[in-house]
């Protein structure tokens, strides 16, 4: 066991650029020990860029740092050398998927720890103490055991490839520089060096995306479990409002069918009572009716005249109309009326219901890179004139709008009275994409929630409130303005500006337009209301055009 710990030490003292044991050791800024030999070397290479880096954990030093050796170190590692010597080699056998040595003889070989360049061969711990005694030995290179030795010579000057020709893109040996006359190489070292910074660099980004990814991974679970708490909750108020819903129904129904009974028990006792008394009032007419036919036919005058007076015909009872016997059909029309209209209510609801669950989703779409994207969401507007100030003139369908006095508007509570300004008839909601066509000094381009200000100077102005976004175009540049808060923008400076809202997504994106799209501005917010268009213009003669896409 002890001699086991023995050669643990010996790896951990290990330089990680020779791979032997450390000499004349020195530690890095960053904690890591190498040969003194080794890092100047390393270091060397370095010389001409100015920058030095660790060879393992690739930190960067500027100026060159000055190395002091540690003795601490150096101390360790002369005490492992004098174990090493004093103890006998330890035989470790190649097992499966192991390099074995390629000096041992026998059926067992003896696990390689180091392959030689110059040798081409790879040795065990016993075979390999020649490389670290005899003087010629000593300088070749050495690497931890490798099969794949040949991938390192030239196939056809068997020579150790040692040198990068950049121009090939392709290791080479020196016998190969007659090849490769006028080509940019260097050492393979050197290359490397080189490729290990842009190796850290592609790491760092790596690294960057990984973050990024990691980042878009927890938000895309948060949103999942969000939108699991939502789809329940909503599940549960649909469940509850139905069930309410059914039960108002169920007691409408109840209530309309006892009404019903009620209504019918109270007319039908009322006729019956009728009935009743028409039934008596027939049986004594019937019998007054019987005495009178008998009296008609007695011949005695006498008795005739004694008994006859003049019989009354009236009736307590008044004149009994009957109504058209329809009686409840209004109620049917009625219920049959409400039927149709809570389903026709009902289908409409369905529709709104529907369209905002087919609306949820976990992802937003990417958005618009190119023209022919974001014209898949245009839109066509139009300017509405009872918003229009009284110094603009509207032309082309309400599509055309310029700077000029004496222009004569009708009183409207929705027209702009202090501000030379014009919002649009469409509020706008979900992707939309428009476009306008400028030219003067002072056009700005906005959107604005309708319930903005139509007086009051400032308060009333596109982007001095909270309640709109604009973008002011002058002929020196663009500005941002929301709630009186301005932005410096930069740009080129086309006539033609696109406008991109991601209403769900809270963004409103300002583009410069011509041959390419370039943004000029984007807003991130949360917007709570739709979205109307609108122009403000500083200096008579300035026009905006919406634009036909």
């Amino acid at each position: 066991m002890a001699k086991q710990g023995v050669l643990l030490d010996q790896d951990q003292f290990c330089c990680s650029v020779c791979l032997d044991l450390l000499k004349e050791p020195v530690t890095t800024g960053c904690g890591h020990s190498y040969c003194r030999s080794c890092i100047e070397g390393c270091w060397d290479q370095d010389d001409q860029r100015g920058v030095y880096s660790c060879p393992q954990c690739r930190q960067t030093f500027t100026p060159r740092p000055a190395l002091r050796k540690n003795g601490m170190l150096a101390e360790v590692v002369e005490k492992l050398k004098a174990g090493l010597q004093a103890a006998p080699p330890v035989l470790r056998y190649a097992g499966p998927g192991d390099m074995a040595c390629d000096f041992c003889t026998g059926t067992r070989k003896q696990k390689a720890l180091m392959s030689c360049l110059v040798c081409l061969v790879s040795y065990c711990e016993t075979h390999l103490q020649p490389h670290y005694d005899i003087p010629g030995l000593k300088k070749h290179t050495l690497v931890k055991a490798t099969a794949q030795l040949q991938e390192k010579i030239c196939s056809h000057h068997d020579k150790l490839l040692e040198v990068y020709c950049r121009t090939d893109q392709k290791c080479i040996c020196v016998l190969c520089m007659d090849e490769h006359k006028g080509h940019d190489t260097l050492s393979v070292a050197a290359e490397r060096t080189e490729k290990q910074t842009q190796l850290g660099m592609s790491q760092q980004k790596v690294q960057q995306r990984v973050q990024r990814r990691e980042k878009e991974l927890k938000e895309l679970q948060q949103a999942v479990e969000s939108l699991k708490r939502s789809a329940q909750e909503a599940a549960e108020d649909n469940e509850r409002i139905f069930t309410e819903l059914i039960r108002s129904l169920e007691k409408l129904h109840t209530e309309a069918k006892e009404l019903i009974k009620a209504q019918a028990k109270a007319q039908v006792s009322r006729a019956e009572g009728l009935l009743e008394q028409l039934e008596q009032e027939i049986a004594e007419l019937k019998r007054k009716d019987t005495e009178l036919e008998q009296l008609s036919h007695t011949e005695d005058h006498i008795h005739f005249l004694q008994s006859y007076s003049n019989p009354s015909v009236s009736s307590d009872l008044p004149a009994i109309v009957v109504s058209p016997h329809q009686y409840f059909g209004d109620v049917s029309e009625a219920v049959s009326e409400l039927r149709e209209k809570l389903q026709g209510f009902l289908k409409g609801q369905w529709t709104k219901i529907s369209s905002a669950v087919n609306t949820v989703d976990v992802l937003l779409p990417p958005e618009p890179n190119t023209r022919e994207q974001f014209l898949q969401y245009s839109c066509q507007l139009t300017l509405d004139p009872n918003t229009a100030h009284c110094n603009l003139s509207l032309s082309d369908g309400n599509k055309k709008m310029t700077a000029k006095p004496g222009r004569s508007y009708l009183d409207h509570p929705d027209r702009f009275t202090d501000r030379c300004q014009v919002l649009c008839s469409e509020g706008l909601s979900g992707r939309c994409y428009w476009e306008v066509e400028r030219s003067g000094n002072g056009v700005s381009i906005a959107a604005s929630y309708k319930d903005i200000k139509r007086t009051g100077g400032n308060d009333s102005e596109l982007g001095f409130n909270d309640k709109s976004w604009s973008l002011q175009c002058h002929h020196g540049g663009y500005c941002f303005r929301h709630n009186n808060v301005e932005t410096q923008v930069s740009g080129p400076l086309p006539s033609r500006v696109g406008v991109y809202l991601d209403h769900k997504a809270g963004s409103l994106s300002f583009y410069s337009v011509s041959g390419t799209m370039s943004l000029l501005h984007r807003v991130q917010t949360t917007f709570t209301q739709p979205l109307f268009p609108g122009f403000c213009f500083g200096f008579v003669g300035d026009t905006a055009e919406l634009c036909k896409l």
